[in-house]
């Protein structure tokens, strides 16, 4: 890791962490990953430190996600320690949920995949006009980690099985309204709002002068709140076979008619193993602790490392970007139970220590 990946700094009576690769949308490696986990564990200890700050450097992104495109390359050359990575990071998505000071993460831009793993389980998760969340995973045969089989079930109407399952992009408004974050801020008031978390102010009192309300922004009703309860009555159904025969179902009539076609072209795009995967992670996500989630999600992929779709999404989406992955198998019809339950089993090198 370069030394400016990640920048770490005592400001007042903050710790302030700030991503640092704004070219590559401050995706994660390894690198960062093992220095922000070593610094919280200081800052921990350290009086001076009243809080952490999470920021990232540019406009267009807080964090993209890890650097799938090393992970990938580690695999082409059978590289034992590409599970090193996510073991790492799931043990500092842990550290971050248990942190006992607040953790305030400022999400400006986009944030997906890993960068939702070092925000959405801090105390404090703060997103401008410019915030765009997703869980695009299945699009690249992988499936929605970094704490996603905790937090997604646990989003309301079921929202969070159908970010997994499409794919869908929240903005500023619906992220706030489904819980991905618990204020809303200005973009142009970051700066204000960070030194006043340096100053010594708790969160809550800094971020009761920032915050505003969607309707402030602009932004009026959260658009997924309108359909609550279609998203609620499609994605839970007991069975992927049933959630695409209710959004068929509904594809056909009234005003969710256009968003549920869209949601359902989106998951037939998507790899059919992951779309199914992430379907029987979330239902079992549902009744586990946190650490228990993330001992799930390691067996995952210490499984899903091992196989086809991963390595033909990455090459689809980011080595080739031909946008042309060839699936195995290619159809969700074609994928089996007892193949998914596979995935859920004790990998060689036995559970995540969290």
């Amino acid at each position: 890791m370069s030394e400016d990946e990640i920048l770490f700094e005592i400001r007042g009576h903050a710790g302030l962490v700030t991503l640092n690769r704004p070219k590559a949308l401050n995706a994660l490696t390894h690198g960062m990953v093992t220095a922000l986990a070593e610094k919280l564990e200081e800052w921990r200890e350290e009086d001076t430190v009243r809080c952490v700050v999470v920021r990232a450097a540019g406009e267009k992104a807080f964090c993209a996600g890890g650097d799938i495109r090393r992970i990938y390359d580690q695999g082409q050359a059978k590289d034992p320690a590409q599970v090193d990575f996510f073991a790492d990071e799931y043990r500092l998505n842990v550290q971050i949920k248990r942190y006992p000071k607040p953790y305030v993460a400022l999400v400006d831009g986009i944030v997906m995949g890993g960068g939702v793993g070092v925000s959405v389980h801090g105390s404090h998760r703060v997103g401008t006009e410019r915030t765009m969340f997703a869980m695009p995973e299945t699009g690249i045969g992988f499936f929605p980690d970094v704490g996603g089989t905790y937090f997604l079930p646990r989003m309301p109407h079921q929202t969070g099985m159908m970010a997994a399952l499409s794919a869908a992009r929240l903005k500023q408004a619906d992220a706030l309204w489904a819980g991905v974050l618990t204020q809303a801020v200005t973009s142009s008031d970051l700066e204000a709002l960070t030194t006043a978390l340096c100053e010594g102010a708790h969160p809550d009192e800094a971020l009761a002068a920032f915050a505003r309300t969607a309707s402030d922004l602009g932004a009026g009703e959260a658009p997924l709140a309108a359909r609550a309860a279609t998203c609620a009555d499609v994605f839970g159904k007991s069975s992927l076979e049933e959630v695409l025969a209710a959004l068929e179902a509904v594809a056909g009539e009234g005003d969710d008619g256009e968003w549920a076609s869209k949601q359902l072209a989106a998951i037939r795009s998507k790899s059919p193993t992951s779309v199914a995967l992430a379907f029987a992670q979330l239902r079992k996500g549902a009744d586990l602790d946190f650490e228990a989630c993330m001992r799930l999600e390691y067996r995952i992929v210490s499984h899903i490392l091992k196989g086809h779709d991963f390595y033909e999404g990455v090459r689809a989406v980011i080595v080739d970007k031909d946008n042309a992955p060839i699936w195995s198998p290619g159809q969700i019809a074609e994928v089996r139970s007892d193949e998914i339950e596979r995935y859920f089993q004790l990998p060689d090198g036995g559970d995540l220590d969290v």
